[in-house]
């Protein structure tokens, strides 16, 4: 047998030449370094996983990698970048280095431009920072966390507050129409009873009561309304913005504090508006 029979023999089965060309593939496909990317980016890109990418540093795409799919991740929530689409991948740390340094530079691979450091709990930031300049000389520390008067979210919580006072001050007013609208209303009620020989001070807690099962009802009802419309508000906002960010949420707390809030308003608007008419006697109440 010549040396050229084996090669003949191989061109001449393509199912042995498939193999090959399989076995080569797969050799191949398992040698490239995994790569997680986002949900945004595998939507755009029409990516699976199993696929191969190619990456590169370089816009021109200059020593660019392959890397296969091992996953898609959903990116975290970020309030303040929730209009910014996450076209975003994930790299093992081996691979980003040597996907980012500069041939022409050994100690690129080396080096780092900053570094997070998480401080146990006790630890004074402060004192942490002059530690690490006075034994590391040109190392600068600074915190990551924004004061109060730099927090942009300080800012919107002010700004909700603003809204909540403005809203709790309207809806009192109009409670305290609604029941100055009542109490004129039984004006002759309210004389007859006291001919009969009730007492103001009975007439003021029963109108206190009434105050109070009305204010709690509408604070009820504007909490269950928040629970209804949760889910729909998210739902638009969240495919707005194509993210998994929660825009509103009402919590336990939130309903009480609502309910505790409307509590004593309600029953001071059933006072002041009905005070007027007990405080007078009870011919002018008869209109006599």
């Amino acid at each position: 047998m010549s040396r050229r029979e084996p090669m003949q023999w191989a061109c001449h089965n393509p199912a042995m030449l498939t193999f090959v060309v399989a076995l080569a593939c797969a050799i191949a496909l398992d040698a490239a370094p995994d790569v997680l990317v986002s949900r945004q980016l595998a939507a755009r890109a029409h990516l699976t996983v199993g696929d191969t990418v190619t990456l590169a540093a370089d816009a021109n795409g200059a020593r660019a990698r392959t890397f296969r799919v091992a996953g898609i991740y959903e990116p975290t929530p970020d309030p303040m970048r929730f209009t910014a689409e996450r076209i975003e991948g994930r790299l093992h740390l081996p691979d980003l280095i040597a996907l980012t340094a500069d041939p022409h530079d050994p100690a690129s691979a080396e080096s780092v431009n900053a570094i997070n450091v998480t401080l146990a709990p006790g630890i004074d930031t402060r004192r942490f920072i002059a530690d690490l300049a006075s034994q590391a000389p040109g190392v600068t520390g600074w915190p990551t966390a924004r004061s109060r008067d730099d927090d942009p979210f300080v800012v919107l919580d002010r700004f909700h507050l603003a809204i909540s006072v403005v809203t709790v001050v309207g809806s009192t007013a109009f409670l305290l129409a609604l029941m100055v609208i009542r109490a004129e209303e039984r004006r002759d009620t309210i004389a007859i009873l006291r001919m009969v020989g009730i007492s103001r001070r009975s007439l003021l807690t029963s109108v206190a009561v009434e105050g109070l099962v009305t204010a709690i009802a509408g604070a009820i009802f504007g909490v269950a309304l928040a629970f209804a419309t949760e889910g729909l508000v998210n739902r638009i906002f969240q495919t707005r913005y194509d993210t998994a960010l929660v825009f509103v949420r009402v919590t336990p707390a939130l309903a009480w504090r609502a309910v505790a809030v409307a509590a004593p308003l309600g029953i001071a608007a059933g006072l002041a508006a009905s005070w007027t008419l007990l405080r007078r006697n009870i011919l002018s109440l008869l209109r006599r």
